[in-house]
């Protein structure tokens, strides 16, 4: 299995492939993976995210499930690596994670059908959606302020070819909060699976290499506070750790 990454050290950027644990940059440089910054895997131009793409997510937040994909659209400021930090404000009273599995469009196309819909795949990482609730006017409005806040979206560590995974909808989801397993699915349970939702959003507009499609989250959402550490897995993939934290250690 290839699985890439970007990480900052000795002074600049790097894309790198991970080998026996350790990380081999693009210029023949090995480094342990303690020694680096972890940077988002991948630079999208639209990252498309669904709502409620999980009938057991939407019955657990009193929804049910949509009869066409929920999607709305991030901005690449939400992103942040590997080992990063999130932000939980004050004033927040309902932060739950969402593990998701984010697939990673090839090539810039439209009108995409459903059988050639894995051409178009160059692979898949993982993403920790993130969502403050108290900032969410309602589920088929969603509030910039409760998803596009920065360094809200964890995601990484590693991108993996798409050749890689046999299976992407058979993979297990898994999240922990301080070490405590509080989540568990499969992408089997997708409302929408990967090829609906490429020939659906390439329907009606182009998508382009390196768009990231964030497939949605089972139930088992549960709150987070400051200082908790949130470790979101995925079978075949890794496993993308990330720490809340508040407000107190920002400059006012």
């Amino acid at each position: 299995m290839m699985r890439h990454a970007r990480v900052a050290c000795f002074g600049s950027v790097h894309d790198a492939v991970e080998i026996d644990g350790r990380l081999k940059l693009t210029d023949g440089r090995v480094v342990k993976p303690a020694d680096v910054v972890w940077l988002p895997p991948i630079q999208p131009e639209t990252i498309f995210a669904l709502g409620l793409n999980y009938a057991d997510h939407a019955n657990e937040i009193s929804f049910k499930a949509p009869n066409e994909p929920l999607v709305f659209l991030k901005g690449p400021n939400a992103l942040v690596g590997h080992n990063g930090q999130s932000r939980r404000p004050v004033d927040a009273t309902h932060m739950h994670y969402e593990c998701e599995l984010a697939v990673v469009i090839s090539e810039t196309a439209r009108n995409i059908s459903y059988d050639d819909a894995y051409d178009y795949v160059a692979g898949y990482t993982i993403a920790n959606d993130y969502v403050i609730r108290d900032y969410l006017e309602n589920y088929y409005r969603p509030n910039l302020a409760a998803k596009n806040r920065d360094d809200l979206t964890p995601i990484g560590p590693y991108f993996v070819d798409k050749d890689d995974i046999s299976y992407p909808m058979q993979l297990g989801l898994r999240t922990y909060v301080n070490g405590e397993l509080k989540q568990e699915g499969s992408t089997r349970d997708m409302v929408f699976d990967i090829p609906y939702l490429i020939e659906y959003l390439s329907s009606f507009m182009t998508l382009n290499e390196s768009d990231v499609i964030l497939t949605g989250t089972p139930k088992g959402t549960v709150h987070v506070y400051e200082g908790d550490e949130v470790v979101t897995e995925i079978e075949g993939i890794g496993a993308l750790k990330n720490t809340i934290v508040g407000d107190s250690v920002f400059a006012r």
